[in-house]
């Protein structure tokens, strides 16, 4: 099992581990595959040890915005509130790069929670850790202007060339291909970036 990644895989029990030998199933799945849709009820847990996954919402308002994005070592909060409750996910989740991973099954993941204490509080983190996620965004939406947020955006991807269209920029903050591209040219007017085709050159 290549789960090192995990915070909690150190200190998991030793009759956790063998459980988990017999119940993970390995994945590796493509970039740009939807592992499932808002509205579904998912039947397995992902653990994510390689590559990033996005969780978007979708409404009347908006086409899309992001809520978070997971990376390796991370295990999806609205994919396992879904599965233990069994109730409709509230987002989508789509591979932003080819992934590797396990499986878990609903049975299996709550057979788990009871042999372990250690992953019971793991699990318990992760509601804290990603409510304080979607709290900053929430607050970035009412209180920050859209450009601010552009620029927020792109100084996070800690790189000088961000390779993105105007309509993924869109989908990241919440807004209208049209909105964004505007407002792109007005900061490539004041020299924060450079537009290129697919690409923004942060300056």
């Amino acid at each position: 099992m290549q789960l090192t990644t995990f915070p909690f895989f150190k200190t998991l029990e030793k009759e956790a581990l063998v459980f988990l030998q017999d119940h993970l199933k390995p994945i590796k799945i493509p970039k740009d595959t939807l592992l499932f849709y808002q509205g579904d009820i998912c039947d397995n847990i992902l653990w994510l040890t390689k590559g990033e996954v996005r969780l978007y919402t979708q409404s009347d308002e908006i086409e899309e915005i992001t809520l978070y994005t997971l990376h390796a070592g991370e295990q999806c909060i609205v994919n396992t509130a879904s599965l233990l409750s069994q109730t409709e996910s509230i987002a989508s989740a789509q591979t932003v790069t080819d992934i590797e991973g396990y499986l878990i099954d609903v049975e299996s993941v709550k057979e788990l929670a009871k042999l372990s204490d250690v992953y019971q509080s793991y699990l318990f983190s992760l509601y804290q850790l990603r409510f304080s996620a979607l709290t900053t965004l929430i607050n970035d939406i009412k209180f920050k202007r859209l450009d601010e947020r552009i620029l927020e955006w792109l100084e996070k991807r800690n790189t000088k060339i961000v390779e993105t269209t105007h309509e993924q920029l869109a989908n990241e903050l919440g807004s209208s291909r049209v909105v964004i591209s505007r407002l792109l040219k007005v900061l490539e007017s004041k020299g924060n970036v450079i537009l290129h085709r697919g690409k923004i050159e942060f300056l």
